[in-house]
Order: C-alpha cells, then sequence, then structure tokens
C-alpha cells in the first residue's frame, strides 16, 4: 500500500498581504494587481491566490526561495504603491497529496 502522500523538497513561500489604504484605493489598482498575478501564474511561479476573508488583504502561494519571492513581491503595484505590506514565510513543502507533487516537479 502506498502512502496517501509524496515527499518532496520544493522550496515555497506564502505571502499576507495586508492592506494598509482604504479598499477604494484597492479597488483602483485591482486591475494592475490581477495583470501581475496573471503574469506571475504565466511564469508558473504562482501555484495560488485570493482575498482574505473578511477581505483586509490577500494570499497567495509562490514556488520559490524567500529572496527570490521577495524580489517578486516587490513588484506587486500593492505592496510598490505603498498599498499593502508583505509578510513572506517561507517553508519547504516536505509532504504533499501525490498530484500536487506533479505540479511541483
Amino acid at each position: 500500500m502506498s502512502a496517501p502522500f509524496a515527499r518532496t523538497d520544493t522550496p515555497l513561500c506564502v505571502v499576507v498581504l495586508t492592506y494598509v489604504a482604504p479598499l477604494d484605493a484597492i479597488d483602483a489598482r485591482m486591475k494592475e494587481h490581477v495583470a501581475w498575478l496573471a503574469k506571475g501564474y504565466a511564469e508558473g511561479v504562482f501555484l495560488a491566490s485570493g482575498r482574505q476573508i473578511p477581505r483586509t488583504g490577500g494570499v497567495i502561494l509562490i514556488r520559490g526561495e524567500k529572496a527570490a519571492v521577495e524580489a517578486v513581491v516587490a513588484t506587486d503595484p500593492f505592496v510598490s504603491g505603498g498599498l499593502a505590506t508583505a509578510e513572506i514565510t517561507a517553508f519547504t513543502a516536505s509532504m504533499v497529496l501525490p498530484g500536487i507533487a506533479e505540479l511541483l516537479a
């Protein structure tokens, strides 16, 4: 019987964005932020993203070492525009569902 998980050493980061500006300012830059997200997905670096509940910021799961992720996050229009701060937590995905391991390879 095989294990219900796969082992990997893929470096990942969880990015938590916290809005420091009013939502109308966030909404005014949302199109730019979504374009930035689309670029990250197209490059195969971003794995998941979405709004926090309640809407106080967002969360992004990004493939890569912390220094590289910091450089990418610095280019987010919300962060570079002073509308949000970013907390980046690096971790190694040592256990994942088998299907996810294939995506991380």
